[in-house]
């Protein structure tokens, strides 16, 4: 293969037209269509050279049964990374997001949820997210509940996490304690998840029974909020859209690729090897995972003030519309981001 280096300016233009006219018909694309679509003044035996070129540099493909090409990986990330740094929306996807914004944003790990699907829908791919851990997360509500014959407890972040369980009233109680233990939990405000689970440990050794049961029922909440599961996940939606895209993937590669967004923690460790400061495009073989299904994954980081929470983006085909994903999924990200630090403040 020989070294790809810079494209001369027809060859670039020869190449982003038939990965755009690729993702938008998912046909191989021909010269004849070249010579119509990109306006370069030359005859089609011209471009079918400049196509011969390119796949000799490794960005196109050559399907058995077409004389038309299609991208490969490398042409994709040469088409993406010479996009412009800000795509436009369109009106439609623009509203949709202003929409979901608008509403009072109380949780946001309800609002986060809500922009999986909202991403989902604005491009049709799979959208994924990961939501903040708890462990670092300061506490800016912590409480006991008296609820008859269960307590409830409730602790609330400093970014809008919400963890609630209710549980049998231990068998030893009392008023006093009750008071009491609310008490310490009002003195925990602004602490870390895990540093108030640490906390109330050894205030438990300290208090007699009926306030020492109290403390350890609070602090087993906050520990099976920042372990397994609970402590950080990846959230799934709109994963039927991936199978209206049958036909971009073989069905083994489209098999693996539910199974894997079945299996939690290797999607995570999947969207932390993609994670980036800025928008971030991952495509086909540019991780082993990613190569396995031919698709690719655009992601974004979410912040509160300067602070990093998470990640949200969509997987689809590498046959995607890169400029409206990456629109999509930036600004998303941006709104979140701003809902993330109002609820900071």
């Amino acid at each position: 293969m020989a070294d790809r280096g810079e494209l001369g300016q027809r060859k670039a233009v020869v190449l982003h037209t038939i990965v755009e006219e690729y993702v938008r018909t998912g046909e191989p694309v021909g010269s004849e269509t070249i010579a119509e679509r990109a306006g370069l003044g030359v005859s089609s035996a011209t471009i079918r050279n400049e196509m011969a070129a390119l796949e000799e540099l490794g960005f196109l493909s050559h399907p058995h049964t077409s004389a038309g090409r299609i991208p490969t990986d490398a042409g994709y990330r040469h088409y993406v990374d010479t996009l412009p740094a800000r795509g436009r929306l369109k009106d439609v996807q623009r509203k949709a997001i202003a929409s979901h914004f608008a509403e009072a944003i109380l949780d946001l790990e309800e609002v986060l949820k809500g922009s999986v699907m909202l991403l989902s829908r604005l491009t049709q791919y799979a959208g994924v997210a990961v939501p903040p851990g708890a462990a670092e997360e300061q506490l800016v509500r912590l409480e006991l509940i008296d609820m008859g014959p269960t307590m409830m407890v409730l602790a609330v972040g400093q970014h809008g996490r919400v963890d609630k369980q209710i549980l049998d009233r231990p068998e030893h109680w009392s008023t006093e304690a009750f008071h009491g233990a609310e008490r310490k939990l009002r003195g925990l405000q602004g602490q870390t998840y895990s540093d108030s689970q640490a906390k109330l440990l050894e205030l438990a050794a300290t208090v007699a029974a009926d306030e020492h049961d109290l403390l350890l029922m609070v602090a087993d909440v906050l520990r099976l909020a920042t372990r397994g599961d609970h402590a950080t996940h990846v959230m799934v939606g709109g994963v039927a859209n991936l199978a209206d895209e049958a036909q971009t993937w073989r069905r083994e590669t489209l098999r693996r690729l539910f199974e894997t967004l079945e299996r939690e923690q290797e999607m995570l460790q999947v969207l932390h090897d993609v994670a980036a400061d800025d928008v971030s495009v991952t495509i086909g073989a540019e991780h082993p995972t990613t190569g396995g299904w031919e698709a690719s994954i655009v992601t974004a980081p979410f912040r509160a003030g300067e602070v990093n929470l998470g990640m949200i983006g969509i997987v689809g085909p590498t046959r995607m519309d890169y400029l409206s994903a990456m629109a999509s999924v930036r600004a998303v990200a941006e709104r979140l981001s701003e809902a993330a630090t109002e609820l900071d403040q």
